[in-house]
């Protein structure tokens, strides 16, 4: 195991005094690997402009301006996290919901518990470039 030490003590991190903007850990571990790159940028930002209730006022246009992605390309990564539940959508306003309830990536299998970081990148890139032949391992 490797020991851990503080690196830069005066720059440790806290809550913001004023604002919200952390992630679960979770999010990582379970869910950025089903979704695209678009869709976890997106996450992040609302997470970071999100009040302490997960909940963001931005535009449409000021959201796609952030991740600097065009409008369709954002309105695709909003469903995304829609459909995968992480985010609530009514006009002019988004919440970054609690996350579900652990249950497994159902298209990863089966299996339970974390996944190591080269199956989390390999799905991801998998995600990103669908075309891409997959050479034998």
């Amino acid at each position: 195991m490797i020991a851990k030490r503080i690196l830069v003590p005066a720059r440790l991190r806290r809550p913001p005094p004023t604002g919200w903007s952390w992630v679960d850990r979770r999010f990582v571990r379970e869910h950025a690997a089903r979704l695209s790159r678009d869709a976890v940028l997106l996450y992040f930002v609302l997470s970071t402009v999100a009040d302490k209730n997960g909940l963001s006022f931005y535009g449409d246009g000021t959201l796609a301006a952030l991740v600097r992605l065009s409008l369709p390309a954002f309105i695709s990564a909003r469903d995304e996290l829609l459909a995968h539940d992480l985010i609530a959508h009514e006009e002019r306003l988004t919440q970054v919901l609690s996350l579900p309830p652990c249950g497994g990536d159902r298209r990863l299998g089966s299996r339970q518990g974390p996944l190591a970081l080269g199956e989390i990148l390999r799905h991801a890139f998998a995600a990103t470039n669908p075309d891409q032949q997959r050479s034998p391992s």
